[in-house]
């Protein structure tokens, strides 16, 4: 029954295999081999969707193709998921149907369905994929060089903070080649969306591993032209700038919620950046991380000292099975010192001069 899926580049799925080096041909017919020998759930799944009626071969890009298409419920979506056309799925999807003889999906105006073959089909690839990628982790793990790619997400607030040590990291580590991805959504490290992640979280998941670097300190801050004509000291009596529903979650929203529910909003924005530059622009007032906040100029504390609450923290994250990669564990030791060395921005501890 293992025949039933054959391993392929992945890059068949948009341009065919008649361009990918026959290595790597060979790599990936060893490492499916290994995968199935050491993980024999593999060929239960395969012998699953035999069941289901998938007689016919199909590799593992249609199996990509079809979770792709079950997770995001669109083409569209899987096709960016994937990084290829929206022709590319569509003209596949349509090959996979005829070929096994089945309808994987229902088509709709708002999108696509899975039917109960295509149900079978896409659970059977999500635990494929998860041992894969469990495969994959643990190879990577193997690495002794620190050499390579290495993959860091970080928020927008961050990046800044992360750019400034950028140049002493590739003078340290030159055979070290950082791919920076900024995003407010957490990536998954599981899946290998992110290789390290530096985020600003009270409490990471408990899958992953990392260092807590710093606390990170909150304040109100309002520009000085906003405090110049707004003299309440009652904080409630002020025009607030908002957070988005995107942003609900943070622990800015969340010290909102608990404090200001009926304040007076003046705008509310997607993004910390805008809020500081609303902030700046005198819309009102803003709770604000201090490695934000204290380096804007034209904005002043209205709490001098920073608040009990909300609590936050600095971690630099990674998963299990890569911490003792080479070069995943000297990028963490490089970070772990730098960031380290702005624990006082971080923690609101910056001389008024800085500050002010």
């Amino acid at each position: 029954m293992v025949s039933l899926v054959t391993c392929h580049s992945s890059s068949a799925i948009g341009n065919g295999s008649r361009g990918v080096r026959e290595a790597d041909l060979i790599m990936e017919k060893m490492a499916c081999s290994f995968a199935i020998r050491y993980y024999p759930d593999m060929a239960n799944e395969f012998a699953k969707m035999h069941s289901a009626g998938m007689h016919s071969a199909l590799d593992w890009n249609d199996l990509r193709l079809v979770l792709a298409i079950a997770r995001e419920g669109s083409l569209s979506g899987a096709a960016r998921r994937l990084g290829v056309a929206h022709s590319t799925v569509f003209r596949r999807l349509g090959t996979i149907e005829r070929t096994i003889g089945t309808r994987l999906f229902e088509r709709f105006r708002d999108g696509y369905a899975p039917t109960p073959a295509g149900e079978t089909a896409a659970a059977s690839a999500a635990r494929l994929e998860d041992e894969v990628l469990a495969l994959e982790r643990k190879l990577a793990g193997q690495d002794l060089r620190p050499s390579g790619p290495v993959r860091i997400t970080t928020t927008d607030t961050l990046g800044a903070v992360l750019m400034r040590h950028l140049p002493a990291m590739r003078a340290a580590h030159p055979e070290i080649q950082p791919e920076i991805a900024i995003s407010n959504t957490m990536a998954n490290l599981t899946r290998r969306e992110a290789e390290i992640a530096i985020r600003p979280t009270p409490a990471p998941s408990e899958l992953l591993v990392g260092r807590r670097v710093a606390d990170i300190a909150h304040a109100v801050y309002g520009s000085r032209a906003y405090l110049a004509r707004r003299h309440d000291k009652d904080l409630s009596a002020h025009d607030w700038i908002g957070l988005d529903d995107v942003l609900a979650g943070t622990v800015i929203a969340g010290w909102m919620r608990d404090n200001f529910r009926s304040a007076r909003i003046a705008c509310r924005v997607d993004a910390l950046p805008a809020l500081r530059d609303a902030a700046i622009a005198g819309m009102g007032l803003a709770l604000l991380p201090c490695y934000v906040g204290d380096l804007a100029p034209a904005l002043r504390r209205v709490t001098p000292k920073t608040l009990a609450e909300p609590r936050s923290a600095l971690w630099l994250l990674t998963h299990d099975d890569l911490k003792r990669t080479a070069r995943i564990r000297a990028t963490l030791d490089f970070l772990a010192k730098a960031l380290a060395s702005e624990r006082a921005l971080f923690e609101g501890k910056r001389a008024d001069s800085a500050r002010r």
